[in-house]
């Protein structure tokens, strides 16, 4: 055997190794589940590579599969009955661009283990999530978000992607790519998997949190721009008991050596005397600091601290959104539901997104308000409820989150995609044989098999 005919036959013997390692059954031969345990993936055969060149191989030798990040999905977008590719290897900070401005990032990197990085070299992302325990492409791929009014998505920040296509081919878009670009960011898992991103940045910034309790609901109805344009982000808490916002959290930029000014009332609302955390029972230490003081941007803007319990733990989750014209009416909307909501809510947060450009996001060209809420884990009460909160938004034509719990029909939901038939043709582009189709995406979007 010749040198080259060596070198080549050893290095398919080592791939081969390799992969075989990656895949296989989960550790204890289960499957996964999703962060809060209220769904169990449908397989226990899951790929864990930790290179480009392994996700190609994994692509390849499936015929079907799904890729699979943080887990922080309440349904079944992430599914598949055949194989996942995770994510969680592809973890590593690619490279820092600091004349450009940019970081490219492996997929499953989670913000809060990117975010000292890029503080510690003097930049920052223009947002984040209300907890920092998700990955980045995950994220990007769902439209997942902060707050703010003048604040896009976490998509926004992508200008440019590579992934794995149904070929097992690597595909790079850029901003510069234009249309195909847009289709794809948002891309749901449909496209391929995702291996890296490339963010945009800006200079590091201080943020400083202020609380106020018990904010009327009728202080909406005339001022509800201004109180959401009132903090860089600005998000309201309420359990929907007694027409009451329970917490109002303003986070706002400051500059380094400006003295810290809390007004003591808000719109009717409190300042609060300590710091607290949305669902008021729960402990106060695993969120952010408050009480005006500052701290860098990725210690503010997140609700939750990266080493601790987000949110309620064990939990379910949906998110509906409106244009923000819409937004006090939508809540309104909401409230009439109060008595049938309350048994079966820990609390409801209402947000702002600014708009953008990607086709499958629920903020395609239109500003939105993001009423999410943080149920009980009583599958079946939630469940019963959707269609009537959903009935109830109707007249503003509701977007859900799409890694969060809906019931809209698919008929509906498409009605309210403006570029769906644009997104299917660019599934078939990259994504000809259906590989990365599963029973969501095929329900949901309405896709045909394969002729």
């Amino acid at each position: 055997m010749d040198k080259r005919s060596f070198l080549k036959t050893s290095t398919a013997l080592v791939a081969g190794t390799a992969l075989s390692r990656l895949a296989g059954c989960t550790p204890d031969g289960k499957p996964l589940s999703n962060w809060s345990g209220n769904l169990e993936y449908s397989t226990s055969n899951v790929f864990y590579p930790a290179t480009v060149e392994a996700v190609q191989e994994a692509v390849k030798q499936c015929a079907k599969v799904r890729g699979l990040g943080s887990r922080h999905s309440f349904n079944t977008i992430a599914d598949s009955n055949a194989a996942q590719i995770s994510t969680s290897n592809l973890n590593r900070i690619v490279s820092l661009d600091k004349a450009g401005q940019t970081v490219t990032v492996e997929a499953g990197i989670k913000y809060g283990e990117l975010c000292q990085h890029l503080h510690d070299n003097g930049f920052a992302l223009h947002n984040l999530a209300s907890l920092p325990h998700i990955s980045v492409a995950g994220s990007c791929a769902t439209a997942t978000h902060g707050s703010g009014v003048k604040n896009g998505n976490l998509s926004t920040q992508v200008v440019a992607l590579e992934f794995v296509n149904g070929a097992g081919e690597v595909v790079n878009l850029s901003a510069q790519d234009g249309d195909r670009f847009q289709g794809a960011v948002v891309g749901l898992g449909a496209l391929g998997i995702v291996t890296k991103m490339t963010l945009a940045l800006q200079p590091t910034f201080d943020v400083q949190q202020v609380v106020y309790r018990n904010l009327p609901m009728a202080a909406l109805e005339k001022n509800f721009e201004a109180i959401m344009s009132s903090g860089y982000s600005v998000s309201l808490f309420t359990d929907w008991k007694n027409k009451n916002v329970n917490e109002v959290w303003i986070k706002s930029r400051v500059t380094a050596g400006q003295p810290v000014t809390i007004a003591p009332e808000f719109f009717g609302a409190k300042a609060a005397t300590q710091n607290m955390h949305p669902i008021e029972d729960q402990p106060a230490g695993n969120c952010t600091e408050q009480m005006g003081v500052p701290g860098p941007w990725f210690e503010r803007l997140p609700h939750f601290k990266m080493g601790f319990t987000p949110s309620a733990g064990k939990e379910l989750q949906s998110e509906f959104f409106v244009p923000l014209e819409h937004g006090y009416a939508a809540m309104m909307a909401m409230e009439t539901l109060h008595e049938k909501i309350a048994p079966h809510i820990f609390i409801s947060e209402i947000r702002t997104i600014d708009a953008d450009n990607f086709w499958m996001s629920p903020c395609y060209k239109k500003p939105c308000v993001a009423l999410h809420t943080t149920w009980k884990q009583n599958r079946d009460g939630v469940m019963a409820l959707l269609p009537l909160i959903e009935e109830q938004l109707a007249p503003f034509n509701p977007r859900p989150h799409w890694g969060k719990l809906f019931t809209l029909t698919p008929a509906v939901l498409q009605s309210r995609i403006e570029r769906l038939d644009d997104f299917r043709q660019l599934m078939k582009q990259y994504d000809p044989e259906q590989k990365f189709v599963n029973d969501f995406l095929k329900s949901n979007l309405s896709i045909a098999p394969q002729a």
